[in-house]
């Protein structure tokens, strides 16, 4: 391992990809703590306790690092992009234009990824405009409490200048994801997404050590060291299908012949579906708190926003399943691979060519997307339940007077998206090793 990582800074090309990540990265961390102009500066630590205590604060702060309930420049996370995609993807399933795009390669995926930006541009303008309101009274909207107000000066040049403010930190984020994606190392977009769900950690865990003690936090720990491991193997399990080529005489040489297989991963989906679901749960969360009733809000709030009933369970393992499915039938057409195998020469041991191809791939693929969607489903909601089982979430102690049990429940989902998405870089530079005749990180 540590002679991997001194490999890493040997290749110059790699070095310089992984500083400009780093420094990326720490460009991140700095915009979260950067407030929008007009905010209440002394008013911002009493609504980060209220965060701490779980609930819809926690909940809408999951994808932002912790910079929401602090009003900071990057206050919107990347929940603009990832709703943006979300609804680019849908589409190119009914719309005929998305789709012929995401048919035509490379040209096509330009057209969607500027789409996208629009798209993600127009959604932040919303979502700020909306949290520009709703904070006006401190978040009480949202967390049913009173005492702060972060936006003292309410009138329409405080709320165009945060709006303003908000979505070109949602701009900058996006650029600075593709930034990462070309010149850096790893896919940009989630290593923010990834920075942002584990940033709040250590806080968290301080908390869990003050009011349920040192024995809460080791059981903690090794929950979280079992995820890790469970993740790992499952993400590197995969279907091999075998394939093989037929010989051809071309001339006096002899071409093909060779032997290969399609590698079907267990977990096709990755971190998506995780990603999807939670964003999906986002936008009902923040229409309840902008509406003016008690009764449904508080529905939402304690059904949807707190992963400790029956409900959030339900909901939340449904759509990740269903998402699963979802993106696995987007990333891999049976029918498409089946005619590239058939035009290639190449044919499935047993199996014949075309359509039998096809019913063959898919239903491999529908065997192996279930157990790897559950397993998905299981890892983003045991660690809730066994922390709610566990652990003290009723009361807190000290200034927060919140549970750090109860701010820590999503945190199946956090270290799911934090797993994968280490996995995905380190294969990135693990590659990059291995094309230089340098040993890698995966064995």
């Amino acid at each position: 391992m540590l002679a991997s990582m001194l490999n890493m800074f040997r290749v110059a090309d790699l070095r310089k990809r992984i500083l400009f990540t780093l420094l990326m990265i720490v460009l991140y961390r700095v915009g979260a703590f950067i407030p929008a102009p007009g905010i209440d500066v002394e008013q911002v630590q009493l609504l980060r306790d209220r965060a701490n205590q779980g609930g819809v604060l926690a909940f809408l702060q999951l994808f932002s690092g912790g910079s929401l309930t602090t009003f900071a420049v990057f206050a919107l996370g990347v929940t603009p992009y990832i709703t943006a995609s979300i609804i680019m993807q849908v589409l190119g399933v009914v719309v005929p234009k998305i789709e012929q795009w995401q048919q035509q390669g490379a040209v096509g995926q330009r057209k969607i990824t500027q789409w996208t930006r629009y798209l993600t541009v127009s959604i932040a303008v919303i979502q700020a405009t909306s949290f520009a309101f709703l904070f006006n009274d401190g978040g009480n909207s949202i967390s049913g409490q009173s005492g702060a107000n972060l936006l003292p000066n309410f009138h329409i040049g405080t709320v165009s200048m945060v709006v303003l403010t908000l979505a070109a930190g949602t701009a900058l984020l996006m650029w600075m994801g593709e930034l990462i994606t070309q010149k850096g190392i790893g896919n940009g977009m989630s290593l923010l997404i990834m920075i942002s769900v584990i940033s709040g950690f250590p806080a968290q865990g301080s908390l869990i050590h003050a009011e349920n003690g040192v024995w809460a936090l080791l059981i903690v720990l090794a929950v979280l060291m079992a995820l890790i491991a469970a993740i790992t193997f499952v993400e590197q399990g995969q279907r091999r299908i075998p394939v093989q080529f037929a010989k051809r005489v071309v001339g006096r040489r002899m071409y093909g012949g060779q032997n290969t297989y399609i590698p079907l991963k267990v977990n096709q989906a990755g971190v998506i579906p995780i990603i999807f679901a939670t964003s999906v749960l986002y936008l009902p969360v923040l229409i309840a708190a902008a509406l003016p009733w008690e009764g449904f809000r508080s529905w939402i709030n304690n059904n949807l926003a707190q992963p400790d009933n029956v409900f959030y369970f339900t909901i939340t393992g449904v759509m990740v399943v269903g998402f699963a499915y979802f993106y696995t039938a987007i990333t891999f057409d049976p029918a498409k691979q089946a005619d590239t195998i058939r035009k290639q020469g190449g044919f499935v041991p047993g199996i014949r060519p075309g359509y039998q191809t096809e019913r063959y791939l898919a239903k491999i693929l529908a065997r192996i997307t279930l157990p790897g969607a559950l397993f998905l489903a299981a890892v983003a909601l045991i660690p809730s339940i066994l922390i709610n089982v566990f652990l003290d979430t009723s009361q807190g102690v000290g200034s927060s007077g919140g549970s750090g049990a109860a701010g820590f429940g999503f945190i199946g989902i956090s270290i799911l998206i934090a797993a994968g998405v280490s996995l995905e870089t380190m294969k990135q530079i693990d590659s990059q090793l291995t094309m230089r005749n340098y040993e890698g990180f995966l064995k």
